[in-house]
């Protein structure tokens, strides 16, 4: 069974900064992509950032030049390090995962989601 598990959400300061982690554990044989969403109060959960089994990425524009996706050296960790943050970059984090499972077919995995909190 896989499991996704997030930490480093918390309340920061506008501009100010948070890393977010996000391990995959379990019997898998491949990751092919990880990403971060994030879903506020009220609106529907939307793609913040990606990256792909070969490196590549692909960001929200509202997040572009602020935000950086990166992986593990064991490939089955993804960190999102958000920078100059926002009010509004507040909401439920949730690490994603498309991966495909020993002798099982391959499908979209979720973490539990950490809260971000961006105020003064």
């Amino acid at each position: 069974q896989v499991q996704l598990v997030e930490s480093g959400g918390g309340l920061v300061q506008p501009g100010g900064s948070l890393r977010l982690s996000c391990a995959a554990s379990g019997s898998i044989f491949m990751i092919y992509v990880m990403g971060w969403y994030r879903q506020a109060p009220g609106k529907q959960r939307e793609l913040v950032a990606g990256i792909t089994r070969d490196g590549s990425t692909n960001y929200d524009d509202s997040v572009k030049g602020r935000f950086t996706i990166s992986r593990g050296s064991a490939k089955n960790t993804v960190y999102l390090q958000m920078n100059s943050l926002k009010p509004e970059d507040t909401a439920v984090y949730y690490c994603n995962g498309n991966i495909s499972p020993l002798n099982e077919r391959r499908a979209d995995y979720w973490g539990q989601g950490t809260q971000v909190t961006v105020s003064s």
